[in-house]
């Protein structure tokens, strides 16, 4: 793996009822090494969620699927874009 690649780890939460999928992707980020992505199979947007990332410095992309689900990648920002 080279260095500019960051380490990932995977959580799926999709088919899980509001606020399971919330709760497991911020249980997740709280163990998370500052330079990995979390990894989200999730079959809504969290729009609650967005804020709590905000407030918290990570940024966060999301694509939508084939299957309906989306996949959300989620990152701590670098300090320099605090």
């Amino acid at each position: 793996m080279s260095a500019s690649t960051p380490a990932t780890a995977f959580l799926d939460v999709s088919g899980l009822p509001p606020p399971e999928p919330m709760e497991q992707i911020l249980e997740a980020l709280a163990t998370l090494a500052p330079d990995m992505v979390l990894q989200v199979l999730i079959d809504r947007e969290p729009f609650p969620l967005y804020r709590v990332l905000e407030r918290h410095a990570y940024r966060h992309q999301l694509a939508p699927r084939d299957d309906g689900r989306f996949d959300l990648s989620i990152q701590r920002r670098p300090c320099s874009e605090h």
